[in-house]
């Protein structure tokens, strides 16, 4: 979308889709892009609340001068997060706007110079500060660690909006809508608990307290730097990081295998079987070497229980697997069912390592643990059988 677009009278969306990046922070995949959602609010004072990606910054001055004119100047600078998704074009704003004003906390200031080696017209705010911009009155509150130490979110105390930094947003570009309600939400759900689950999940506790801070606001529309603008239902998006920094579950499996020749493979499928024969209806099996990371820890903090087995490459859990559960140690996951299971040939490890991380996380561990060599012999198939029917019940 090349024309900004008007949140009300005053406040626009000057944003950015990207289709063309790969890979978000070059690692987690973006099948359908994602947006760099920035805003500009044309009162007495003019001010922007961040700026989008260096590659785009043509695009985004262009959007603002179709709002205010060549001749206009921008008064401030609004910056909630410093990461170069959306700081990018800092640079260039302050070439076309030199007496621009950026505005952000103390922990703002240390990122602008450091990468931008800025120091000069900044002006540094406090939780609670308030900036006038002539109608509109902008409230900050300091949100440190969702998901960097510097971040902050700016309120709109005239029109409620909330505006949230990379808070509540999620991956995906904006494709003619840029509204919840002109959107398939559903879609943004999962994109947004991908990113929720990968990036923000470390940091639920202070999540928790961001919302605390938060919860006397009348917020009548919730503008993330990525994803939805959430104006007919706001309270949506904000339940649902009440309920993932929560690690409030829904009921479902997820079984995730790595195997070389198809032998956990088919411990795997039997265990998913005597699930589904056992009443569990959301079986969600991932083949750890094909689907990346991202996708299935969002699935795993989604559903209430994980069942994880590897074969033993090396005296050593499956690669794919230890970067897996590497990974889940690192956002600390927890309050999860758990069922392990694994295979070998000449030496053992796989299983001695998914036990390890069982002991390392906060979950409840489901018997039996099962370790074949070589193939699966019937016994072994007994065994996967009754881990699928104890966690079955388990979720009952």
């Amino acid at each position: 979308m090349h024309k900004p677009i008007a949140i009300n009278k005053k406040i626009y969306w000057v944003g950015i889709n990207d289709r063309e990046t790969d890979l978000f922070e070059a690692h987690w995949p973006l099948p359908k892009g994602v947006s760099y959602n920035a805003y500009l609010i044309n009162d007495e004072k003019v001010a922007l609340v961040d700026t989008v990606k260096t590659y785009f910054q043509t695009d985004y001055l262009d959007k603002i001068r179709e709002i205010i004119g060549q001749d206009k100047k921008v008064d401030y600078l609004i910056i909630n997060h410093m990461e170069p998704d959306h700081s990018g074009a800092i640079k260039e704003i302050k070439e076309v706007y030199p007496d621009i004003t950026i505005v952000g906390n103390k922990k703002t200031m240390n990122f602008l110079e450091g990468f931008y080696g800025i120091h000069e017209n900044v002006k540094v705010v406090e939780d609670g500060d308030v900036l006038d911009l002539g109608d509109h009155q902008l409230k900050f509150y300091l949100t440190p660690m969702v998901h960097w130490p510097e971040t902050m979110m700016t309120y709109d105390q005239t029109e409620g909006i909330l505006f949230s930094g990379d808070a509540f947003g999620g991956f995906g570009t904006l494709d003619g809508g840029i509204f919840d309600d002109e959107l398939e939400v559903d879609f943004y759900e999962d994109e947004t608990l991908r990113y929720f689950s990968n990036i923000v999940a470390k940091y639920s506790k202070m999540v928790q307290r961001a919302i605390n801070k938060l919860g006397d606001l009348d917020i009548n529309v919730v503008a993330a730097t990525h994803g939805p603008i959430w104006r007919e239902n706001p309270e949506k998006i904000i339940n649902d990081y009440v309920k993932w920094s929560s690690c409030k579950t829904e009921k479902g499996v997820v079984v995730v295998y790595g195997s070389m020749y198809g032998n956990t493979k088919k411990m795997a499928e039997e265990i998913a079987r005597e699930l589904a024969e056992n009443g569990i209806e959301k079986i969600i099996l991932h083949d750890v070497s094909r689907t990346h990371t991202s996708f299935i820890v969002r699935d795993i903090w989604r559903y209430e229980a994980m069942i994880l087995g590897s074969c033993t490459y090396n005296t050593q859990l499956f690669p794919p697997m230890e970067e897996l559960v590497n990974f889940l140690e690192n956002i600390r996951v927890h309050d999860h069912r758990l069922g392990i299971f694994g295979s070998y040939s000449w030496s053992g490890g796989a299983v001695k390592r998914l036990k390890q991380f069982a002991e390392k996380v906060k979950c409840d561990l489901v018997e039996p643990v099962i370790e074949t060599k070589f193939s699966p012999k019937d016994e072994d198939s007994e065994k996967c059988r009754q881990l699928g029917k104890n966690i079955a019940e388990k979720l009952k």
